[in-house]
């Protein structure tokens, strides 16, 4: 539900280079190690070569660390959904935005694994990570409304947003039961019980 880009470390007098998605990264990599409650946000910072005050500057809260630099992935997302062509199906249109978002190169498999174990498993962000589902939902919604000439916050919208969703965690929640498994393949198989539903919807 959230990429991962390549890790990396830092060190004080290398704020350039530091960014939302390296920091996150270090932290996933201290969370497999100690666990997500044991683990402080000045244990990041220092991790991360960064001071107390700037990790604040990045991330509202640690909660919010295991997510990245998710509101520009997300903007990502809305863009590639936007200039996808008219004549697309919708439910095509759908898959190929949804694996794209979870597109990541192979060599940060194992990190990401441990950063949707992280998402999907810690209670302590269950409620946070609803929060952060809200936004990646509006994005499906607003995709559906501008091809059905409804609005986001209508019945259908709202729907897709949330079947999409339910596609992707149950893919992650597969995923993370089995290594030989393939991501991108479990995503197209939800994506293409979703697409039976969709088939039928009337697209402007």
């Amino acid at each position: 539900m959230t990429r991962t880009r390549r890790s990396g470390t830092g060190r004080i007098g290398r704020r350039p280079s530091t960014t939302p998605d390296l920091i996150s990264n270090i932290a996933i990599g201290l969370f497999a190690e100690h666990g997500f409650d044991e683990t402080s946000v000045d244990q990041i910072a220092e991790a991360a070569g960064i001071a107390r005050r700037t990790f604040f500057r990045y991330f509202p809260s640690k909660n919010a660390v295991p997510w990245g630099n998710f509101d520009t992935h997300l903007a990502e997302m809305r863009d590639h959904l936007a200039n996808l062509p008219r004549d697309v199906p919708l439910a095509d249109g759908l898959t190929r935005a949804l694996l794209e978002f979870n597109d990541f190169p192979a060599d940060v498999a194992p990190i990401h694994r441990q950063r949707m174990e992280v998402i999907l498993n810690v209670p302590a962000l269950q409620a946070y990570s609803m929060v952060m589902y809200t936004g990646w939902r509006a994005v499906i919604a607003e995709y559906v409304a501008a091809r059905t000439g409804l609005e986001a916050t209508d019945h259908l919208p709202r729907t897709v947003g949330w079947t999409v969703l339910g596609v992707a965690l149950a893919a992650y929640e597969q995923w993370l039961t089995d290594e030989s498994l393939e991501l991108p393949d479990l995503l197209r198989a939800g994506s293409a019980t979703l697409g039976a539903g969709l088939a039928a919807v009337p697209v402007v």
